[in-house]
């Protein structure tokens, strides 16, 4: 249970750190101090040809983000590796990460990947039983040795689903469940966090098919399957609570549920909110941490480390000149790509329980113009340059009207 002590003391420590991966709606975890991002979508990049996917890798310790290389398109080698995707899910189980699902612009998947973080190798297991449809949008969570697939829009059925799969990770057989209860809605983009033997399922995008036109509907209402009994279960939980949305990001906070951001249609809001879930006490509380966070976004991913919540990517809206796209980039976007939105390249910290070394160098940074950097003993100037140089992973975006960098 998150302590008040710890809300408390709450500050974003890396503000918007430049340079890293240009992605939204791609898929992270963690395994050990280094965060695995893997795909996503980047605006004008190429997504109607198969292409290996891309793996970037962070750095938790000096916040410096690395390309894993791919192998050529047409080698043997590519054959073990995801194609390029987005919607896609990812989830760590020891060693091991296990990606499912997901799309290109031609269509979904629903092959099972491993990717071994010892060997950095790609392998795709032999499955069997009731394998999940293709789709994206879906949401995965690993509890003891099982993955659950929840949600989604399988593309076959050319709907979303409800159902809910469980993926025994020892030997790799598919199970429908049959779950009691009332279910949730059927959606896409919501999330399934694991809190000890429960799935908790919040947000996501769903519509209502018997009207015409159809509208978007975002539920605010949390549910739960209790895995140990296979039932939905729908706790009551008073105001004040987040709003429904969907694109937004959810971990388990110490056995409670942290969401964060998103996006509503029906309001047309992108939201940069920050809420923790008491699940024993079934209240909400909006979180206010110390620095500035990121500003309102969807499609983010966000992971914890030790102390440390990393959240990277996503899109927002834009006030402004448009971004410029060169014609080869044009020919790989929508008729009705938005024109008002970035993606994003940043990347944020919030330091769950900072240290007074850590708040004091919060305060140099903040206050760099009193400082004489070169005086500082070296450890902590190497610190500081770790939180306050931009990553080159990726290049600032170019605006129209303003000249090309």
């Amino acid at each position: 249970m998150v302590q008040v002590r710890q809300i408390l003391k709450m500050r974003w420590t890396v503000q918007g750190l430049a340079g890293g991966p240009r992605r939204v709606n791609h898929a992270s975890v963690a395994v050990g101090n280094v965060i695995y991002s893997f795909g996503g979508y980047c605006t004008g990049d190429n997504y109607k040809d198969v292409r290996p996917i891309d793996v970037f890798c962070l750095n938790t310790t000096n916040y410096r983000w690395t390309e894993l290389p791919k192998p050529r398109v047409d080698s043997l080698e590519a054959d073990d590796w995801p194609f390029q995707r987005y919607g896609h899910t990812v989830v760590a189980h020891g060693q091991k990460i296990y990606l499912f699902g997901g799309r290109n612009d031609n269509h979904s998947c629903n092959r099972l990947y491993c990717f071994d973080t010892k060997t950095l190798k790609w392998s795709s297991p032999t499955v069997f039983g009731t394998i999940p449809t293709a789709r994206d949008g879906h949401s995965a969570c690993v509890i003891q040795n099982s993955m659950y697939i929840f949600g989604g829009y399988a593309e076959s059925a050319f709907s979303y689903t409800p159902a809910v799969f469980r993926l025994d990770l020892n030997n790799y057989e598919w199970t429908l469940l049959l779950c009691k209860g009332v279910p949730p809605i059927y959606r896409d983009f919501h999330t399934a966090t694991a809190i000890d033997n429960k799935m908790f399922v919040f947000g996501g995008r769903s519509d209502n098919s018997h009207d015409f036109p159809q509208t978007e509907i975002y539920s605010d209402r949390l549910v739960y399957l209790d895995l140990t009994t296979l039932r939905w279960e729908q706790p009551e939980i008073r105001d004040p609570k987040p709003i429904g949305r969907r694109s937004h990001s959810a971990l388990n906070l110490d056995g409670d549920l942290l969401i964060f951001g998103g996006y509503n249609s029906s309001k047309e809001t992108h939201m940069n909110d920050l809420w923790v879930l008491d699940v024993n006490l079934w209240t909400w509380r909006k979180l206010q941490p110390h620095g500035k966070g990121p500003e309102p976004r969807r499609r983010q991913s966000v992971c914890r480390v030790g102390n440390e919540i990393f959240l990277f990517g996503g899109t927002s809206p834009h006030e402004g000149p448009h971004v410029y796209f060169t014609q080869e980039q044009l020919q790989f976007m929508p008729d009705n790509q938005p024109k008002n939105l970035i993606d994003h390249n940043d990347t944020y910290v919030l330091d769950l329980d900072p240290s007074l070394r850590t708040m004091c160098m919060d305060f140099v940074i903040e206050n760099s113009h009193m400082f004489n950097l070169d005086y500082l003993p070296q450890g902590i100037k190497y610190d500081i340059d770790c939180r306050t140089k931009d990553n080159t992973l990726s290049k600032p975006l170019q605006f129209k009207g303003l000249p090309l960098g």
